[in-house]
């Protein structure tokens, strides 16, 4: 089958990664892709890096077509999907959103994090949060899929093994996690300018970061009950990649590389290293891969994850079309069979 593609707000970060992958996915027609501020200039012009790849323009979101599309990704600012998504649903288009639109369950909390009020509280309940090693069966059948965050992903997919087996005490979970400048998106700030950023390294969102309550709602879900998580982003010198270190307390004895390489058994896109290794963020770079290694420090009851992610691909685009193909019934690694890039 061909499935025809719209992608709404195609000049960010993950807009161009999603055209990246969509470009030569052999089951993709790219049909319309938006842009307020470009409508009318072609892809290829503001992306070289798709000259000869993506022939398409950029249309105006208020003249678009979206209508002839099977699926719509939203790779738009906090606030802009859940505006549209209900028309496209209504229409029978299946809809994936990039931002944090759908990924609360509670409407007050997501306006509480958010600043603004949810405008489609009523599709909370039909959105499935997109995190494939969690909620694949439901991904298969979801009109509308909320992809995860990139620090959620690596934090998730770190925890969730052990979270699960309830072998660790949930109620002081810590993550200790550090993202590249991409994570931030395309746009113009001080924090993000080379000679800011470059050379330097800092934490912030320490009070409290937005996708601390996402985080928190995912492990809850796991665990069966609240946890507790303390959850410290940096901003490393760094183009892409996240690298998540995770603190939890063994709460009974386990095979904990056993139990990793168990839960993840036949996932094409979580790597569980071998005993003693230390996952590097480059070592994913460009790939839908999310790599994991476990370690039980001088074997007392700390143990410690670490899992890195491309913060573009895995922890944004890549999953987004991992769940398009589930959504779509194609091999969940059609078009993401990707080789890390090295340097």
């Amino acid at each position: 089958m061909v499935i025809k593609v719209g992608i709404v707000g195609g000049t960010g970060y993950t807009g161009v990664e999603l055209l990246r992958l969509l470009a030569r996915h052999p089951e993709v027609e790219l049909s319309v892709i938006t842009s307020r501020g470009d409508a009318g200039r072609p892809v290829s012009d503001m992306f070289p890096s798709l000259r000869g790849v993506v022939s398409l323009a950029f249309s105006d979101p208020s003249e678009a077509d979206l209508g002839k599309c099977d699926v719509v990704f939203f790779a738009t600012p906090n606030g802009v999907a859940m505006q549209q998504a209900a028309r496209l649903i209504d229409s029978g288009i299946r809809v994936i959103d990039l931002a944090a639109d759908f990924r609360l369950k509670d409407p007050d909390v997501w306006a509480e994090w958010y600043g603004m009020p949810h405008s489609s509280p009523d599709l909370l309940d039909v959105a499935v949060y997109g995190l494939p090693e969690v909620n694949r069966d439901k991904i298969r059948a979801a009109r509308l899929v909320a992809n995860p965050g990139c620090y959620p992903t690596a934090v998730q997919l770190g925890f969730i093994p052990l979270v699960e087996a309830g072998v660790v005490d949930v109620g002081s979970l810590i993550a200790d996690a550090k993202s590249g400048v991409s994570g931030a998106g395309r746009k113009a700030e001080v924090h993000t300018l080379f000679a800011e950023a470059g050379d330097n390294f800092k934490a912030y969102g320490t009070p409290g970061h937005r996708h601390l309550p996402e985080i928190r709602q995912g492990l809850s879900a796991a665990a069966g009950c609240a946890v507790g998580l303390t959850f410290v982003p940096h901003l490393t010198p760094l183009i892409r990649g996240i690298h998540a270190t995770l603190y939890a307390r063994l709460t009974r004895e386990c095979d904990l590389q056993a139990l990793f390489e168990n839960r993840y058994a036949g996932e094409r896109f979580v790597d569980v290293l071998p005993t003693g290794s230390h996952p590097e963020t480059r070592s994913v770079r460009a790939s839908n891969i999310c790599r994991i290694a476990v370690h039980r420090p001088q074997g007392g009851d700390t143990v410690v994850v670490l899992s890195v992610i491309d913060n573009l691909v895995k922890g944004a685009a890549g999953q987004a079309v991992q769940n398009m193909n589930l959504m779509f019934n194609i091999p969940e690694s059609c078009g993401l069979e990707l080789v890390p890039v090295l340097p």
